[in-house]
C-alpha cells in the first residue's frame, strides 16, 4: 500500500515541475521577442547591409549600430551567419559576372579573361551562407547520383534541348536523367573510355591499366558524365568546366557526387593553361584530346590543330595514337628532351628555383616544368599500381 502512495506522490511532483518549466520557457520566450534581437532578425539586418554594399547602394540607417545607453559589448556576441539573398543561390565569389559588370574591370574578351577569377576586394565580399534554390530536395546519394539527380536543385533544363542530339541529359518530371552522353562520346561515357583504354592497348580495354592510371583530370567536362564513368574502372577524376553560356555546368557535377572545378580555354598567353596541365602529369602522363581540331577540315579548325601540334612537340610531348575524333600524347619520362631543343625554343623551362608544387596564390608562368634529378634518374614517378601505391611505406608518394 505504501509503495502506491509513493507513486501518486511522485506523479504530482513531476507534473508539478513540468508546469512550473514550461512557465520559466514562456516567460524567456516572451522577453526575448520584447527585448532581444532574435539571429533571424541580425541576420536579415546583416544581408541587407551587404547586399547594399555589394550592389553600390546605401546603407539603410543605424539599424546594426550600438543604440544609446547599450553595452558595446554586446554586438560582440556571436550570432548565426545570416543566409544570402536567393539571387545568389549559384554564386561563385570569384567567378561572379555581376561583379566584374559593376566594378567595370577592363578585360580581354579574345583572352577570354571573363572566365578566369577575379575576386572581391574584402569590402564588397559576401559573408553569408549561399542559398540553395527554392524546391531544393535533399540530393539522391552516390551511386543512383551518377544517373539521376532532383531537377528542383538544377533548375537549368535548357541543356536537355541543347544537347539532345548528345544525350548529356534528359528531363523526365521532377528529376533530370543522365544517359551518359557528351559532346563526343553520344553513345555513352562507358563505351568512350573502353575506346581510349582500346587505343592505348591497355589489357581488356580497362583504362586503369592494371591499376597504373588512377587520377584523371576531365578539362571541358560538360555534365561530368565522363568522370562519373571513371569509378567503373576503378579511377578518380577531377571535373574541369566553365561557367559558361551553358551556365553552371559545374553544379551538375557536384549535384551528381563528382568532384568539378571551372577551367577555360587551351593556347591562350603562349599556352600558359596547357602548360599548367603538363605540371600536373605525371612523367609519362597521357593528354587525350577528343576536338573537332584533331579531325575536322575547315580552315580554322586546322589552324588551331597545326598550333597545338607545334606547341606539344616543342613541350617533348608525343602522340601515342591518333583515331577518328580523338588524339593521346604522352608527356616525357625524363628531362633528356628538354636539353636537346636548340637555344631559345619557346616555351623555356621554368626557373631553377621554381618550386612546382607551390600553387596557392601563386601566377602561372608559361614554362615547362622540368623534372627533379630523382625522377629524371628513375625515368618515371616510381609509383606502384593502384592500389599498392596507397601503402606509403613502399611508395614514395600517393
Amino acid at each position: 500500500m505504501s509503495r502506491g502512495r509513493n507513486d501518486g506522490d511522485l506523479k504530482k511532483r513531476l507534473i508539478t515541475w513540468i508546469v512550473v518549466i514550461a512557465i520559466i520557457c514562456g516567460c524567456l520566450y516572451i522577453y526575448s521577442r520584447n527585448n532581444g534581437t532574435s539571429a533571424l532578425e541580425y541576420g536579415s539586418k546583416s544581408l541587407r547591409k551587404l547586399g547594399s554594399s555589394y550592389l553600390g547602394g546605401e546603407d539603410d540607417g543605424d539599424e546594426a549600430s550600438s543604440k544609446s545607453g547599450e553595452d558595446p559589448q554586446d554586438d560582440a556576441m556571436l550570432k548565426s551567419i545570416p543566409v544570402c539573398d536567393d539571387r545568389h543561390s549559384e554564386l561563385i565569389p570569384c567567378l561572379d559576372r555581376n561583379l566584374i559588370y559593376q566594378t567595370r574591370l577592363k578585360l580581354d574578351l579574345s583572352l577570354m579573361e571573363h572566365y578566369e577569377r577575379h575576386c572581391p576586394v574584402p569590402e564588397r565580399r559576401f559573408n553569408c551562407l549561399i542559398p540553395p534554390p527554392p524546391g531544393y530536395k535533399v540530393p539522391i546519394k552516390w551511386p543512383k547520383s551518377r544517373d539521376v539527380v532532383w531537377k528542383a536543385n538544377i533548375p537549368h533544363t535548357h541543356l536537355a534541348n541543347e544537347k539532345s542530339d548528345q544525350n548529356w541529359m534528359v528531363v523526365k518530371g521532377d528529376k533530370i536523367e543522365f544517359p551518359g552522353g557528351g559532346t563526343h562520346f553520344h553513345y555513352g561515357a562507358d563505351k568512350y573510355i573502353a575506346a581510349i583504354a582500346n587505343m592505348l592497348n591497355f589489357s581488356n580495354d580497362i583504362l586503369n591499366n592494371e591499376g597504373r592510371l588512377r587520377t584523371v583530370l576531365d578539362v571541358g567536362c560538360g555534365v561530368a558524365s565522363f568522370g562519373g564513368y571513371m569509378l567503373s574502372s576503378d579511377m578518380i577524376a577531377m571535373s574541369l568546366a566553365p561557367n559558361d553560356v551553358h551556365q553552371n555546368q559545374i553544379q551538375f557535377a557536384l549535384e551528381r557526387g563528382i568532384p568539378c572545378i571551372p577551367w577555360i580555354d587551351w593556347l591562350q598567353r603562349n599556352g600558359i593553361l596547357l602548360l599548367e596541365l603538363d605540371r600536373l602529369l605525371r612523367p609519362g602522363g597521357y593528354f587525350a584530346y577528343s576536338s573537332p581540331e584533331a579531325y575536322a577540315q575547315d580552315e580554322e579548325d586546322l589552324r588551331i590543330w597545326r598550333e597545338m601540334s607545334a606547341l606539344v612537340e616543342r613541350m617533348c610531348w608525343k602522340i601515342a595514337v591518333k583515331r577518328n575524333q580523338t588524339v593521346i600524347w604522352v608527356k616525357p619520362l625524363t628531362n633528356d628532351c628538354y636539353m636537346e631543343r636548340e637555344p631559345g625554343t619557346q616555351p623555356p623551362l621554368c626557373k631553377s628555383d621554381d618550386d612546382p608544387d607551390a600553387v596557392w596564390g601563386v601566377p602561372m608562368e608559361a614554362c615547362i616544368t622540368p623534372y627533379s634529378d630523382q625522377q629524371h634518374k628513375a625515368k618515371g614517378s616510381g609509383l606502384a599500381p593502384w592500389p599498392a601505391r596507397f601503402d606509403y611505406t613502399t611508395s614514395p608518394s600517393c
